[in-house]
């Protein structure tokens, strides 16, 4: 890149006598004595080639070439100026684009109070929000395409991504309304060993499928998976279709499909969380600010309780 032929404070110099007309009070303006003043003025008009400036006895004034450069120099201050004041909003956190990755389900529980109370703190910043499920997000972490993600049962450990919990919630038995056990406000789990099931793939979130797998080895059998769907929402409409039953967290309620119930299960202790994932070795500040505004602290964790129904 060409260095810039004119620098910064020689148009700003430029631009303040052009305002005073005056080289006393243009130098009182800049904080600096008259020599250097006209040595600035001396060196700009070197560099265009003509005179800026009438210097004959009496006010001084504008030739054509200063009158022509004028407003070309405010508009290259002005640009700057709004270059740097960006720049600073930007390593601020204060403004910028950032990418938000999220599991379907987070959607129907913490997703909207949180996106509307970081849009009303830090309006400058442009949310980009992509619906993914938690394999997914963790592979764009890792890539670079997302700067935080909002993800179901994160991996214990992981040596390039941080989380951190920010709400747990019980799961549901979703069975169709003609199921014999929709008359039932509380599921056994084991009432559930004959029933076909409906879950998630194991590669799109393998700790969630894992934990329900292991909720019913835990009753005592091994579900019976017949259909598999990527969103919550697809095995719901598998659920009604009377293709089979799921466990699912307790958010999933909120789809409300009429052909559908969702129950309490027994034990009730088992719990899904979801957590903030991002990279350890990333300091976005507007993932700073995200995570500082939302509170997002593993020792306080919210958890959606159910109600009687």
């Amino acid at each position: 890149m060409e260095r810039p032929e004119l620098a910064p404070s020689q148009l700003y110099t430029f631009v303040v006598l052009a305002e005073e007309l005056h080289f006393g009070r243009a130098a009182t303006r800049l904080g600096m004595a008259q020599p250097p003043l006209s040595q600035q003025i001396r060196r700009l008009e070197d560099k265009v080639g003509h005179s800026l400036f009438h210097r004959a006895p009496g006010p001084i004034a504008l030739t054509p070439a200063g009158q022509a450069l004028l407003p070309a120099a405010r508009h290259a201050l002005a640009q700057l100026a709004d270059g740097l004041a960006a720049a600073r909003a930007v390593g601020s956190g204060v403004a910028g684009r950032l990418r938000i990755g999220f599991a379907a389900s987070v959607a129907l529980t913490v997703l909207p109070s949180m996106l509307r109370t970081f849009q009303e703190q830090f309006p400058d910043v442009a949310l980009d929000i992509r619906e993914m499920t938690t394999e997914p997000q963790l592979a764009s972490l890792r890539d670079k395409g997302i700067d935080i993600g909002i993800v179901r049962e994160p991996p214990a450990d992981d040596p390039e991504l941080r989380f951190t919990t920010i709400l747990k919630e019980p799961f549901v038995a979703v069975l169709p309304s003609a199921h014999p056990l929709s008359a039932q406000r509380t599921v056994r789990v084991d009432q559930l060993a004959d029933s076909p099931f409906v879950l998630l793939p194991r590669a799109v979130g393998p700790q969630l499928h894992d934990q329900i797998v292991d909720i019913c080895t835990t009753a005592g059998f091994e579900p019976w998976v017949i259909q598999r769907a990527v969103e919550w929402q697809t095995v719901c409409a598998l659920v009604e279709a009377g293709l089979g039953v799921s466990l699912a967290p307790a958010s999933i309620r909120r789809l409300r499909l009429k052909g559908v119930v969702f129950r309490r299960i027994a034990p009730t202790d088992r719990r899904t969380r979801v957590a903030f994932a991002w990279r350890r070795t990333d300091a976005n500040p507007l993932v700073e600010n995200l995570l500082a505004t939302l509170g997002a602290k593993a020792e306080d964790e919210p958890e959606v309780r159910l109600r009687s129904r």
